[in-house]
């Protein structure tokens, strides 16, 4: 079911979008990942992208590395991975 921010982040190419724009990403996530050097979504996507689209992988790399919730780990997951269906 795609959330309002969900449905904000597919309505558009991803630009310069910040991190903090990928539906899952709290305040508190997004600053652990521009801590990072992830602070544009493009680079999470990259991310997401090196790790083959495996949502469990990029889900643990979040929780593990960036501190991230399991909520917020799929909810990333999943925004990243709906943009690529309908983009790429």
């Amino acid at each position: 079911e795609l959330t309002p921010r969900l449905r904000a982040f597919l309505s558009e190419p991803i630009g310069e979008k910040d991190v903090s724009w990928v539906d899952g990403v709290s305040h508190q996530l997004a600053i652990n990942l521009i801590t990072k050097g992830f602070n544009k979504a493009y680079i999470l996507l990259g991310q997401f992208l090196l790790m083959h689209k495996n949502e469990a992988e990029f889900q643990k790399w979040l929780i593990y590395c960036c501190g991230a919730t399991e909520y917020e780990a799929q909810q990333s997951s999943n925004c990243l991975k709906e943009w690529c269906a309908c983009f790429l």
